[in-house]
């Protein structure tokens, strides 16, 4: 060999292979090849310390917080029974804003208020003008509008 003591010999006990560009753990500071530098590669007795995974509901897709020493799968199944927002029979509405115009049964996603009247209306009637607004101040035409300006 041309560089006898050039790189690290892995540090598993089964691999013991030289490797010019050695990972080092980050937790029990130990060098490794390629192979062996994941915590569960070389079982690493301090991965608990770093490697700490948050489990997601399956239903909902929230994520569930563990504490140290509880097991993962009894969490989420309590969450499931008690906390779960997921209702299979239910589903949320989107269209919720019911239009106040008379004999329209149009719903938006977001309220469309009147500024003059506080009247909900879809997008067709939002404008004073569309929905006969008669509350506030009087609706000025698209012609008033001009000459007012």
């Amino acid at each position: 060999m041309e560089f006898p003591d050039l790189g690290r010999h892995c540090s598993e006990e089964t691999c013991k292979q030289l490797d010019f560009l050695p990972l080092k753990c980050d937790v029990c500071e130990r060098e490794f090849c390629k192979d062996h530098f994941t915590y569960a590669a070389h079982k690493c007795p301090f991965a608990y310390k770093k490697d700490v995974q948050v489990p997601v509901c399956p239903l909902c897709n929230s994520p569930i917080p563990v504490k140290k020493g509880e097991v993962p799968d009894v969490v989420v199944g309590e969450h499931i029974d008690r906390d779960c927002k997921y209702r299979p029979g239910k589903k949320e509405k989107i269209f919720t804003y019911r239009c106040s115009k008379k004999g329209c049964k149009k719903k938006e996603m977001l309220p469309l208020a009147c500024e003059q009247c506080r009247g909900n209306f879809c997008i067709q009637h939002r404008h004073p003008l569309d929905h006969s607004c008669t509350r506030g101040s009087r609706a000025i035409s698209v012609a008033g509008w001009k000459v007012k300006r």
